[in-house]
């Protein structure tokens, strides 16, 4: 059995598409801050292209999720930053391309004026729950 548990549609509230309404799960939580496509000197990935920005922005990630013993499946919540709505295509794209389409997280998106530099289309944050020691066997 799953430690996650995804509820698409609670009672009284419209199925979710492109995302999960609410997710649980039991283990340790992992909080992932915002990620920018910097790859790994510093220097930005896709000038004014949100479909290479994505990509990076999903590959950190996984490598930041990575560093803490997790995966895309131990994923719970995604918020998405964009500087314009129109780059969601382009940022669900790379989502499906690391995360199970069927067992996707809970997420938010948030248009924003900017970001820390005029440069970046999106910033990307995480959350997840890993097993613990208590239940990694279970």
């Amino acid at each position: 059995m799953s430690r996650l548990t995804h509820i698409h549609a609670p009672d009284g509230v419209a199925p979710a598409t492109a995302y999960t309404h609410v997710v649980t799960g039991t283990g340790r939580l992992v909080a992932v801050s915002g990620q920018l496509a910097l790859d790994e000197r510093g220097e930005l990935v896709g000038a004014g292209d949100a479909a290479a920005q994505a990509m990076r922005v999903f590959e950190n990630l996984r490598r930041c999720l990575a560093a803490a013993g997790a995966t895309f499946d131990d994923v719970i919540k995604l918020t998405y930053f964009v500087t314009d709505t129109a780059h969601m295509p382009a940022v669900r794209a790379a989502r499906d391309a690391y995360l199970d389409p069927e067992r996707l997280p809970a997420a938010s998106a948030v248009q924003v004026a900017a970001l820390v530099s005029p440069e970046f289309l999106m910033e990307i944050e995480a959350l997840a729950v890993v097993p613990d020691e208590a239940t990694a066997g279970a």
